[in-house]
């Protein structure tokens, strides 16, 4: 017995930041078999520098925390129907997040550069004639609702991000854009693969969930691709948690 669900997004224009690892790609891939075209942005150089297929796409590179840069990356779209707020990670630049250098490269990058690229694709965004509107989908973390000392930083930029989803979901309310958030818990990604170096730590984190295991960035992606679709028109504002029971504990 099979219960699967497939995505039209045929010739609709999605942009996903970050797009070059993790969960990211795995929701590049997604909307690129669903029949979408779409832009991923990296901070290196060129789709060669990275260890995973980029040909799908196109490629654009972008630092999150350079302003021109995410200025002309969103001024370079007349119409977008998609964006999903990806880009981000913890200890920016290696620095220790409980430093205010640290805390402050943690919310540039991970909530700061995802406002601007937003609030500047606007007018694409509004442009969009998919059905049930645009859609802008941020990436946040268990760690919006609870405390993260590790990641201090990290932990403040995405309970931020999730209190701007709510805003803009409000805020462009009538211009049919869409503004959701999708929630992952513990997920296998290039980022989480360290922790497995510390079976004591990965073992804490994991039993803290109903499933005691990682989740997987196909898992994350499904829910992007629904909060990006006319299934979930009538859906704004919310968040969607992939966390494997996380928050039910």
């Amino acid at each position: 017995m099979t219960n699967s669900v497939t995505f039209d997004f045929t010739d609709s224009t999605v942009l996903v930041t970050g797009g070059t690892s993790g969960i990211g790609f795995e929701v590049a891939t997604r909307f690129v078999s669903a029949g979408a075209n779409v832009i991923v942005t990296g901070t290196r150089s060129a789709p060669s520098d990275y260890n995973c297929d980029l040909s799908p796409f196109e490629f654009r590179q972008v630092e999150m925390r350079d302003a021109a840069a995410v200025d002309a990356l969103a001024c370079s779209f007349d119409q977008l129907d998609v964006l999903v707020n990806n880009a981000g990670a913890n200890f920016p630049d290696g620095l220790d997040e409980w430093t205010p250098e640290g805390f402050a490269a943690s919310l540039a990058l991970n909530v700061e550069g995802a406002q601007r690229l937003s609030v500047q694709s606007r007018a694409a965004l509004r442009s969009s004639s998919m059905t049930g509107g645009a859609s802008v989908v941020n990436i946040v973390s268990m760690t919006a609702f609870r405390s993260t000392t590790i990641v201090p930083g990290y932990s403040a930029s995405k309970a931020a991000l999730l209190s701007l989803t709510r805003n803009l979901a409000s805020h462009w309310s009538r211009d049919n854009i869409r503004v959701n958030a999708v929630a992952p818990g513990l997920i296998d990604t290039p980022m989480t693969a360290p922790m497995k170096g510390f079976p004591e730590l990965l073992d804490a984190e994991v039993g803290r969930a109903i499933f005691k295991r990682m989740g997987t960035p196909a898992e994350v992606a499904a829910a992007v691709l629904f909060l990006s679709s006319e299934l979930s028109a009538f859906t704004t504002g919310s968040v969607l948690a992939v966390d494997g029971g996380f928050l039910a504990q």
